[in-house]
């Protein structure tokens, strides 16, 4: 391969400012071993400050433990009226034990005739829901009574939805489906896994 004069003098050209671009680098670069670092020197107005600030928040302590404790105290209140048990499965039959409990309390009692479980659901992030429903004869006083019993019981238990069918003429009895829910810990969910997660 011929090169040129050219071609020659540019590789001379390259050559010499790569060597000033080395020089330069070696002479700019730090020193090997690190400097040591100096810690910034705070003023006493400046620690005084700091010193403050913290006596500040250490006294909201005391109030926030309060706080703390009364919030937990009315949560286990709260929280004593979800539905037991260590499955959905449990739960829901504790919820159905409930609502028989109810239909049984009834003037004059009523009979459940067919009973539905649904899937348990989230109920936001610390709850979930297990859900039941009932079908029952009766008449419209006796549904409203009936729903001023389930709406009286301690445990933390809501109609979802009523769905009522036809009136006999004569009885002014109608076939009425009832949908109860209860809250249970969200635990008790069971983990989603893979896809159906998402």
């Amino acid at each position: 391969m011929n090169l040129q004069p050219r071609d020659k003098r540019a590789l001379i050209i390259l050559a010499a400012v790569a060597g000033l671009m080395l020089i330069y680098w070696i002479a700019s670069s730090s020193p090997s071993s690190p400097a040591a670092k100096v810690a910034p020197v705070e003023s006493i107005d400046r620690s005084e400050k700091r010193i403050a600030a913290l006596r500040s928040a250490m006294a909201t302590v005391d109030g926030k433990q309060s706080l703390l404790k009364k919030a937990s105290a009315e949560l286990a209140e709260r929280e004593k009226g979800l539905i037991p048990g260590d499955t959905p499965e449990q739960a829901q039959a504790q919820l159905l034990q409930i609502m028989r409990r109810v239909v049984k309390s009834q003037v004059p009692p009523l009979d459940m005739r067919q009973t539905e479980l649904a899937q348990p659901k989230s109920y936001g992030d610390a709850y979930a829901r297990v859900t039941v429903s009932v079908m029952v004869d009766c008449r419209i006083d006796e549904l409203v009574n009936l729903l001023a019993s389930l709406s009286a019981q301690p445990e933390l238990i809501a109609t979802d939805e009523i769905r009522c069918g036809a009136a006999n003429a004569k009885t002014k009895v109608m076939q009425v489906r009832l949908t109860v829910s209860g809250l249970v810990p969200h635990k008790l969910l069971p983990a989603k896994k893979g896809v159906a997660a998402l």
